[in-house]
């Protein structure tokens, strides 16, 4: 499933097509995705502006002129298509078009029409609208912990939130209550910055650690946008090429090869956390 640096690069991708574009001849070809279409989405969203692309932890989030906000959530497979052409190459090829286009609208910007698909080959990703002052109160949004790139996230806010947590660190970083749009890739590449074994409890890491911690959470997540976000399967970014952090990854995904860190002498080791694989090295990720 696409993480936070990939739906952010998607973001960015879209905002010059759709910010500030008026929505026309909005078509669903289905009645649901993950869940069903909102009542009258077609007519909701036919002629509303779009103001701006948001994100929100792994949701896109489009506030229009009606006052209502679009929403999207990409699921695994969910991509978006500018005039017929996929938004990015995919390691793993799944059909964009006939029955697996769910959506689609022409969205008009100075001038310039540009038409919007949506795809969803499995169908786990969703579409919805709510009224844009409702949003931070919606289910999806109200439990959501602070974003790790905005001002309140910190090794002050995980000190507070891991007290007296026995959980590992690693699951508990997943908890979207805690941080929101951190997921599986992104945790494993930042514990093995900060060294921090993915097996100590939350609540017994120091002040000290859990600072460094939040600092390599900033900064991995950052590398990853600036590359591009990491393809992997299904995913694709909004410009038409891959992401490349893969390349780059520290732990995730090289078990048993040598650890790169200097002077280490450690192999990657693959366990199984919360039903997500953990990635990390041994010798320089201690308890």
């Amino acid at each position: 499933m696409p993480e936070l640096p990939e739906v952010e690069t998607v973001r960015r991708g879209l905002e010059p097509v759709l910010a500030g574009a008026r929505m026309t001849r909005v078509r669903i070809n289905r009645p649901d995705l993950r869940f069903p279409f909102p009542e009258r989405f077609v007519e909701r969203l036919e002629g509303a502006i779009v103001e701006r692309i948001e994100r929100r932890a792994k949701y896109l989030l489009m506030p229009l002129s009606t006052g209502e906000t679009w929403i999207t959530h990409l699921g695994m497979t969910g991509r978006f298509t500018l005039d017929g052409t996929q938004l990015g190459e995919f390691e793993e090829p799944a059909p964009i078009a006939g029955k697996h286009e769910h959506f689609s609208a022409c969205a008009t910007r100075d001038g310039v029409t540009t038409r919007i698909g949506f795809a969803d080959a499995r169908r786990f990703g969703f579409m919805g609208l709510i009224a844009t002052e409702a949003v931070e109160a919606h289910p999806w949004f109200a439990a959501l912990g602070p974003e790790p790139l905005g001002n309140g996230f910190s090794g002050a806010h995980l000190a507070e939130a891991f007290k007296g947590k026995s959980q590992n660190i690693k699951v508990s970083l997943l908890d979207q209550r805690i941080v929101a749009g951190l997921g599986n890739i992104y945790v494993c590449e930042a514990l093995y910055r900060a060294r921090i074994s993915p097996l100590i409890a939350a609540g017994k890491i120091t002040r000290p650690r859990l600072e460094r911690l939040a600092v390599e959470v900033v900064a991995v997540l950052r590398d990853a946008i600036e590359a591009g976000g990491s393809t992997l399967r299904d995913f694709a970014n909004a410009d038409g090429g891959q992401g490349y952090f893969q390349h780059r990854f520290d732990v995730y995904g090289r078990e048993g090869q040598p650890c790169r860190g200097d002077g280490c002498t450690g192999v990657v080791k693959r366990i199984v956390q919360g039903g997500r694989s953990t990635f990390y090295c041994p010798s320089c990720q201690k308890r």
